[in-house]
């Protein structure tokens, strides 16, 4: 299996993530488009760039490191002499550092399970209407259940064996014990849910019985650890509620340290000013020269000139702010509307900057490879398209000692999408094979299309395009369909 530089997944009901590593190079570029289909009527007047860059995107920038070992070695989180801080930092950037990695594993384990339930279902099934007993397993389907299995049981010992050499360094002073027991506590339980997903999702046959009663025998022991330690009080253990929030807090614990600080700015806000008084200014030269051409027209103050007056000051109030906006957009055609800066969140010290843009885009005036990617038929001829744009320059020399790559996060949020959708479902008629009818409630999905941009310094570009399949309550599912560029496996799946 190919590795993705980037991946999008579903991150909530209707959450979109979009992950991916900056690596050494200093310069990045990245382009999201989201082409939106015609029938939600989506269109600038009802929902605004603005509104849509501020309320639907968010960035998020942590260190990163593909060493999962390298925090805890480089904070030396066995010496006696680190103060809090240091000693925060290091087993923070250790805990997500596994924390991130465990999500991944488990991610790309899950898929392969689904599908070989899938494939043992149907082979069920097959057998039990032939009255049959189910046929042998390919060699092919051998070798895959095999594979799961070692990706399985590697999982397995690289958790055992993180918490373990966390678990020996377990600190002596009362005031680094109480951080480390919060951090031990969440990936304790993090490491819990995570088998339990695997395990839900573990095919029903006997070649699994093995993994899956190891993977419930660390599932247990983690509980009891955590039992023994006194981590959660009886009322949180019994309340899955409070015992999810209590962790969603540790998690923000761990994640607040090796987080990069923001700093957000609107560009263009002199140059709006500017433009606003050059407006005014050109527009009064006609407003004077215009009052002078009907005092000399007319004479005296009349009836008829105090009709003219208000006629040339109602042209100045309609043509001013006209005059204004299109001052405003050809100026600003092309350019950055945001500048964010990235802050070590200990030192304050400035790791990088980044340009963005968001606009509305028409089909037309799409490059030639992005519309190549898209591969659009006349059926969304008519498609909206949302355009995101980032180029940042990161300091790999001011960043925390050890490390030279970023992990960006960048959530979009598609509720403001699922909105414009259409409510309630509709009932379809299917025959069964032995001439039953069955009426089935289906809900109304749609298509939306998502092609991603990414540029490395002066390198190749990797190019991406994902289904998104989503109602108005949920992403039904996310499917990368094509991929070329960057090392990747050029095709279409």
């Amino acid at each position: 299996m190919a590795t993705h530089s980037i991946t999008v997944e579903r991150r909530d009901s209707l959450h979109l993530k979009v992950s991916r590593v900056l690596r050494e190079e200093t310069s990045h570029r990245l382009d999201v488009f989201l082409f939106v289909p015609a029938e939600l009527s989506l269109s600038p007047n009802v929902l605004s760039e603005e509104a849509f860059y501020h309320g639907a995107i968010h960035v998020k920038r942590t260190y990163y490191s593909d060493r999962h070992r390298l925090p805890l070695v480089m904070s030396r989180l066995a010496g006696k002499r680190l103060d809090a801080d240091q000693y925060r930092l290091g087993l923070s950037l250790y805990a997500y550092q596994y924390v991130v990695a465990l999500e991944r594993s488990t991610q790309s384990l899950v898929e392969p399970l689904r599908r070989v339930r899938r494939v043992e279902k149907r082979g069920d099934d097959k057998a039990a209407k032939t009255q049959a007993p189910s046929p042998a397993g390919t060699t092919e389907d051998d070798e895959e259940a095999e594979q799961l299995r070692t990706r399985l049981e590697e999982t397995a010992d690289l958790a055992l064996g993180i918490l373990g050499r966390l678990r020996r360094q377990e600190p002596s002073d009362e005031s680094l014990h109480r951080y480390y027991a919060n951090i031990d506590n969440y990936l304790s339980w993090f490491t819990e849910q995570n088998l339990l997903a695997l395990i839900a999702h573990l095919p029903r046959g006997t070649g699994y019985r093995a993994i899956r009663e190891r993977l419930l025998a660390i599932c247990r022991e983690e509980v009891e650890h955590r039992r023994a330690q006194e981590y959660n009080s009886e009322r949180v253990i019994r309340d899955p509620t409070r015992m999810s929030n209590k962790m969603h807090l540790l998690r923000r614990l761990i994640e607040h340290p090796v987080t990069l600080k923001q700093r957000s700015q609107e560009l263009g806000g002199g140059e709006e000013k500017a433009v606003k008084g050059l407006a005014t200014a050109v527009v009064m030269v006609f407003v004077t020269l215009g009052l002078l051409q009907a005092r000399e027209a007319l004479g005296d103050i009349t009836a008829l000139f105090v009709l003219a007056l208000a006629v040339i000051y109602a042209l100045r109030e309609v043509f001013k702010d006209d005059l204004r906006i299109t001052l405003w957009r050809w100026l600003r055609r092309g350019r950055p509307k945001w500048r964010r800066r990235y802050l070590d969140p200990t030192s304050n010290a400035v790791l990088g900057r980044q340009l963005e843009w968001f606009d509305y885009h028409r089909y037309a005036h799409l490059d030639e490879q992005i519309r190549r990617v898209r591969k659009r038929n006349l059926a969304q001829r008519e498609e909206v398209v949302l355009h995101y744009r980032s180029s940042s320059r990161m300091s790999p020399t001011r960043f925390l000692s050890g490390y030279d790559r970023t992990r960006e996060t960048l959530t979009l949020d598609l509720s403001t999408l699922a909105r414009l959708m259409d409510k309630g479902s509709h009932h379809i008629y299917r025959l069964e094979e032995k001439g039953q009818v069955v009426r089935e409630a289906v809900e109304k999905r749609h298509l939306i299309n998502l092609v991603i941009r990414e540029v490395e310094g002066d390198g190749t570009p990797l190019l991406q395009r994902w289904k998104i399949v989503m109602s108005r309550s949920r992403i039904v599912d996310v499917e990368l369909v094509h991929e070329e560029g960057n090392e990747a496996e050029e095709g279409t799946r």
